[in-house]
């Protein structure tokens, strides 16, 4: 299942060679004499999605969310966050009840709330109904639920009591990401500078650059303590965009991430996210009888052969950022890259970046 000499992407660069197994560990990456085929690349961490292949991880139902981490590993991510939209507190606290075994038997790697602290204005497929301005009670409450299963928030920095909530996120250890955000520079900038670490899907639902009213976008992405998420598809960005966006931010501050939904890897359709119908066209999901984007269709694998085809990015940066980056972010120190004493995770393309095989612990999925 892994090629005699493949291209194996390591932190030291690429060797010519293959992964050597014990049990669920790698033992070695072994350098090996002959004409490399294909790659094999440290198994994918998507810190932000809401489902795929027909089941939804934002339900709260622990059988679906089953469903789409295999679905999503079958296509190389072996390590998924769940992503939860914005909702009532009561059924925020449900779900993360209900996800908590999830995440203690190893299916998940955690919980991320992307709202209800989000702006009205910047809340693209949200309903407006539940959002709400942040509070550390309900955020004490659920990470206490959580019990370590939560991992990631996303904030909108210029909400009253935001501020606050990013200090507090900090001090529990939990990421404060910046996005769904109207924010001026200023806000972005108070909001980085009280703990926050990360930025939901950059560019996306978020204040567009102006050269006179910059917004949060030049706030985050150059900011060297801000890891930027990046959903690498033509739908949601560019690929100039990406290309800028890769090429400022740099592998080692930027996420790749799905924001799949439950219709990543099925037909056109009607499909659920959180509270929205979401109809499925050419593989864009929007909410229904409107034009707002709810979410994506890709898996990661799709967002790096788009980042290494459509934006001209090394397969090294690529993985880097599917993988290493995210898992560093997390605090996931036994997952990101192939190296001795590492979870044995590895997906494997062919030349033409066709997906071949896909190991997940030291086992081989049906893929």
């Amino acid at each position: 299942m892994l090629p005699k000499v493949g291209r194996v992407v390591t932190p030291g660069g690429v060797v010519n060679g293959t992964v050597v197994v014990e049990d669920d560990r790698i033992a070695a990456v072994e350098e090996r004499d002959g004409e490399p085929t294909g790659w094999v690349l440290p198994g994918f961490v998507d810190v932000h999605c809401h489902g795929g292949g027909g089941f939804s991880l934002a339900g709260g139902d622990p059988e679906s969310a089953r469903g789409a981490a295999a679905f999503h590993a079958s296509r190389g991510t072996t390590t998924l966050v769940a992503s939860m939209v914005s909702s009532t507190h009561e059924f925020l606290l449900s779900a993360t009840r209900a996800m908590r075994p999830l995440v203690a038997d190893g299916t998940l790697a955690g919980v991320h709330y992307e709202g209800p602290y989000i702006s009205e204005a910047k809340c693209g497929a949200h309903v407006t109904s539940v959002l709400r301005d942040p509070d550390t009670a309900e955020l004490g409450e659920l990470i206490d639920a959580g019990d370590g299963a939560v991992k990631m928030v996303t904030i909108a920095p210029e909400l009253p009591g935001a501020i606050e909530a990013i200090e507090f996120l900090d001090s529990r250890g939990v990421v404060a990401s910046i996005g769904h955000t109207d924010a001026s520079y200023e806000q972005t900038a108070a909001g980085i500078d009280a703990g926050a670490q990360a930025a939901t899907h950059l560019f996306n639902a978020m204040r567009a650059f102006n050269h006179r009213d910059p917004g949060p976008i030049p706030a985050l992405i150059a900011d060297e303590r801000i890891f930027s998420e990046i959903i690498a598809d033509p739908v949601h960005l560019h690929p100039g965009t990406m290309r800028f966006a890769f090429d400022v931010s740099l592998p080692g501050w930027t996420i790749l991430v799905s924001d799949a939904m439950d219709a990543a890897g099925l037909a056109d359709g009607s499909y659920q996210l959180g509270r929205h119908e979401v109809s499925v066209s050419d593989g864009v999901a929007t909410v229904a009888g409107t034009d707002v984007i709810a979410g994506s269709t890709i898996t990661l694998l799709d967002a790096v052969r788009n980042t290494v085809t459509l934006a001209g990015q090394s397969m090294e940066a690529a993985a880097q950022m599917a993988a290493a980056t995210p898992a560093e972010l997390l605090g996931l120190h036994d997952v990101g890259s192939l190296e001795a004493g590492k979870l044995a995770d590895a997906v494997v393309l062919d030349d033409e970046l066709r997906l071949v095989s896909v190991m997940r612990r030291g086992v081989w999925l049906d893929v």
